[in-house]
């Protein structure tokens, strides 16, 4: 059970980032810095792997239980 807490945490970790990273990116859509706007796609890119990452060890849990 603790490792499914590890992941509920970590996935609500990599939530409160995206959104975050998400209000930066809108915040940044009217700006002239299309350099810093790559930045942060770039980050939310590295978010989006990570969240892959999570969802493949939950699902390779559920496996092995299931």
């Amino acid at each position: 059970m603790s490792g499914d807490g590890n992941s509920l945490e970590r996935a609500e970790e990599l939530l409160a980032r995206l959104e975050s990273t998400r209000a930066e990116l809108e915040r940044l859509a009217g700006g002239d810095d299309p350099d810093v706007a790559i930045d942060v796609l770039t980050e939310l890119a590295q978010i989006a792997r990570e969240v892959e990452v999570e969802l493949t060890r939950v699902r390779q849990k559920a496996d092995e239980v299931g």
